[in-house]
């Protein structure tokens, strides 16, 4: 019997409540991150430091639980969100690479985990998320892409220059295309996944842009801290009501890329 065989997942089964609860993050990810390092003054290093050794506790956390937590999985996402934002505001500005730069590095960075991954185990398939070097694969990985999707969404809104409504319309845009490629064609769902994956957070950074920036930026000028808090109400209130289960194991038969 494999390994995997014998331990249970403990990541959620993807289905429209986990994408619903997942944007939700990504937001708070954007909104949370900025309260801490723009309107408490923490400053991005501090603030990365901050939401780094949260995600290392709770990632820690979630290799050790012995089955699914839906509070724990959805708790380590936002930490994963708001250290991607702080991270990448830091290597953006802080560091002065720039958005360019730091998409295309923070994509190299996810590209490597993604392929480490590919090349232990044969496939990238959440689906096989069940022993702890797997999810250290995993959790590496979801960082990255938070990371480089606060990137991207930076990069789109302002060097891009389609602005925060713009560059929400095109990541939203984006995902009806990989919707639609999901219903009706026979396109890699692990590839599916993940390109849905990235696209959800500059999706949820451009509306938490919007939310939080001001009038003259393009923004709604709201309260960065009540924005992040009624987000995390709905969110914990989705985690309640919306059905919450643990991903199913790839059956025997089933392709593993």
């Amino acid at each position: 019997m494999k390994v995997s065989d014998i331990h249970a997942s403990k990541v959620p089964e993807v289905t429209l409540a986990f994408w619903i609860i997942k944007i939700a993050a990504t937001t708070l990810g954007e909104t949370g991150g900025d309260s801490v390092t723009m309107t408490f003054n923490w400053g991005y290093l501090a603030g990365t430091a901050l939401f780094l050794s949260l995600l290392i506790v709770l990632v820690i956390a979630q290799i050790l639980a012995k089955k699914f937590h839906p509070f724990l999985y959805w708790a380590t996402i936002v930490a994963s969100t708001t250290f991607g934002t702080t991270m990448a505001d830091f290597a953006d500005r802080s560091l002065g690479i720039g958005y360019t730069g730091g998409s295309a590095l923070l994509f190299i960075c996810l590209m490597t985990v993604l392929g480490l991954w590919y090349r232990s185990q044969g496939t990238i398939s959440v689906n096989t998320v069940n022993t702890p070097k797997v999810e250290a694969f995993y959790w590496a990985a979801i960082t990255f892409s938070q990371t480089l999707g606060t990137a991207l969404g930076d990069w789109a809104a302002d060097t891009g220059g389609l602005g925060y409504e713009g560059g929400a319309l095109v990541f939203g845009a984006g995902l009806a295309v990989i919707a639609g490629l999901y219903f009706w064609t026979n396109i890699s769902r692990v590839l599916l996944f993940w390109a849905a994956f990235i696209l959800t957070r500059p999706l949820g950074a451009t509306v938490g842009d919007f939310l939080d920036k001001p009038v003259d930026h393009g923004g709604l000028a709201l309260s960065r801290p009540l924005a992040s808090a009624v987000i995390a109400v709905f969110i914990l209130g989705c985690v309640l009501v919306l059905p919450q289960r643990a991903g199913r194991h790839p059956g025997r038969g089933e392709s593993k890329t």
